[in-house]
């Protein structure tokens, strides 16, 4: 890359300009990028940098600076270079270890939440925890409930146990590895929630290289047809669930007719759109 380290001190308005002119062409959003590493750098929030243009970088804030453009001009995530991304209020630990919590998945949380009691003991399940986003996020929400996080990846437990000591909830939510629900096979829940992997296979080069060249591909791709973990899991689901136990699963777009007939045989099945109407979220509720 072209951005090598400044040979004078530099302010903090100089230093986004030329952070902005380096990845000029390189990222779709140049300036917001330099600036939330810059903002990371000093650890301060975007008011001081309005505030206090002309506050100098130490030598050392500058090399990290440079290397954080490179890296982020090889398309890296700015939440992996960060190593944070906030989610639900809080903010999660994120290494190339675990996908990167995105706003989508708040409604998988959200809906949840609008489906079971606060007030009672509850025991949720979450398949393939990641940074434990999910898990951690109920837990901080239902301070009665118990969560079970499973992932098949050690490493993600690791991080997703770190995030839930972060937040306090450590107490209350319990890791496994495992191969979607096998660990807990013979357990009962009153809920399981996921974001399993869904992608096809056949949409991998149309991923933003940022997505594909960086985050797990075992969090992200669900066969040829982005549907074989959903098939996997549902009847894994409808062993563990109580009776009337609600399976909460976000999905991609255009796969709403596929999981309406895997889940012919539950309750209550719906879907909840994000945003842009785009159905995120399938609702189902185990026959009573």
């Amino acid at each position: 890359m072209r951005f090598a380290p400044f040979a004078m001190s530099m302010s903090l308005h100089h230093a986004l300009a030329r952070g902005a002119a380096e990845l000029e062409g390189i990222t779709e959003q140049p300036r917001r990028d330099a600036e939330l590493l810059l903002l990371g750098i000093v650890g301060r929030d975007r008011a001081f940098l309005l505030t206090h243009p002309d506050t100098q970088l130490t030598a050392e804030q500058q090399i990290q600076y440079c290397e954080w453009l490179r890296r982020r001009a090889g398309h890296e995530p700015i939440q992996y270079i960060l190593g944070e991304q906030e989610f639900f209020g809080l903010a999660f630990a994120v290494t190339p270890d675990v996908l990167i919590p995105r706003p989508e998945t708040e409604h998988l949380v959200e809906a949840l939440l609008e489906r079971v009691p606060h007030d009672r003991q509850l025991r949720i399940v979450d398949v393939g925890t990641g940074s434990g986003a999910i898990a951690a996020s109920l837990a901080h929400a239902l301070p009665h409930a118990q969560v079970t996080a499973l992932d098949i990846s050690e490493a993600a437990l690791g991080v997703a146990r770190r995030n839930a000591e972060t937040h306090r909830v450590v107490e209350r939510v319990r890791f496994l590895q495992s191969d979607l629900l096998s660990a807990v096979a013979g357990e009962r829940f009153d809920a399981v929630v996921s974001n399993p992997p869904y992608v096809a296979e056949a949409d991998r080069e149309s991923l933003e290289s940022q997505v594909r060249d960086y985050e797990p591909a075992v969090a992200l791709f669900g066969g040829l047809s982005g549907f074989d973990v959903y098939e996997r899991l549902i009847p894994q689901a409808h062993e563990v669930l109580n009776s009337g136990g609600w399976l909460l699963m976000e999905m991609g777009l255009g796969q709403r007719n596929v999981l309406s007939r895997l889940l012919s045989g539950w309750d209550d099945v719906s879907f909840v759109d994000d945003l842009q109407r785009i159905p995120r979220v399938a609702c189902a509720r185990r026959k009573a």
